[in-house]
């Protein structure tokens, strides 16, 4: 049971090699760029796939979307192994949680997760209506066949997404080095910028929104815990609950053209609902607040140059 444990060695295998690269705000523009270049070769090749293979777009997604985060994921691990020899390096998984500990914390995000995304979805509600193309294109990945559906939303976007919003444009805008000899931004416009980079890559106002509200509760589970196992789960959670009610309302003509959930649950209930998790996310806040932190800058371990050891 040491999933949540302190260890030198307790992150997923593929996290510590980027460690020593901290990014600031031009590192944030640099990832964006590779991004976008990784999302013109995954485009590219998942283009080719459909005309070759004569598949349907969630099984070229299985292509195109690892391979987007390909070029930064490349980059930053050159920059990391260039960096380690003279610079500290901050994990981008460690374990602060406090008195309640980490399986309390982790059943806290989620419900926290779900709650945050149930309080949006009032909001999202108000957009224009989403266009016929894109709505199309969300329904082929939450919709179409389970296991695809599952391997692309619930698995793929929480590792890759938590690594390049929370694991290096957060942190690093959170410890990165300024000229003057100081570390990085103010917690709280690190959590907000990293909240819009989360927001701009979704590249729609409609998956954006929400995704910056997320990024915000995201990113201070990040800055009180180091943990990005917690914010994976949290992806994972809000992911797995869209794909599910997704399969679920599948063939539903009137849940499907429902636009919120107020159009589905009673009123009274619905007030009800948002009314508790509203005070439970104030809550969870709260107990986050309380978890001792020694630096300014976050719960995330430094790995002094001393201690630093080569790759093997």
């Amino acid at each position: 049971m040491a999933f949540f444990k302190k260890g030198k060695s307790a992150n997923y295998s593929v996290l510590p090699g980027y460690a020593w690269y901290v990014p600031g705000v031009s590192g944030m523009f640099a990832l964006l760029g590779w991004l976008l270049v990784g999302t013109l070769l995954g485009g590219i090749l998942a283009g080719i796939f459909q005309i070759f293979f004569k598949a349907g777009m969630e099984y070229a997604e299985l292509i195109s979307y690892p391979i987007m985060f390909l070029p930064p994921m490349i980059v930053a691990k050159h920059v990391s192994q260039r960096n380690m020899l003279f610079d500290t390096g901050y994990e981008l998984d460690s374990a602060h949680f406090g008195k309640l500990g980490g399986w309390v914390i982790a059943l806290c995000c989620m419900v926290a997760t779900l709650g945050a995304s149930f309080c949006m979805d009032a909001i999202n509600a108000q957009l224009p209506e989403m266009p016929e193309w894109l709505e199309e294109a969300l329904k082929s990945i939450t919709e179409g066949d389970f296991f695809t559906s599952f391997l692309l939303a619930c698995i793929f976007a929480p590792f890759f997404e938590e690594w390049l919003c929370r694991g290096m444009v957060l942190r690093g805008l959170l410890n990165f080095k300024k000229a003057d000899g100081t570390r990085g931004l103010k917690p709280v416009w690190a959590i907000v910028i990293s909240a819009f980079f989360f927001a701009f890559i979704h590249f729609n106002p409609w998956q954006g929104i929400p995704a910056f509200a997320l990024g915000l509760l995201f990113g201070y589970v990040y800055y009180k815990t180091g943990s990005l196992k917690l914010t994976m789960l949290m992806h994972f959670t809000n992911n797995f609950a869209a794909v599910l009610v997704s399969q679920i309302f599948s063939g539903n003509e009137t849940l499907e053209a429902a636009d919120s959930w107020l159009d589905i649950v009673p009123t009274v209930p619905y007030v009800i609902l948002f009314v508790v998790f509203v005070c439970f996310i104030a809550w969870f806040i709260m107990q986050l607040d309380k978890i001792p932190q020694e630096r300014l800058q976050g719960n995330h371990d430094e790995i002094p140059v001393e201690a630093e050891e080569l790759p093997a």
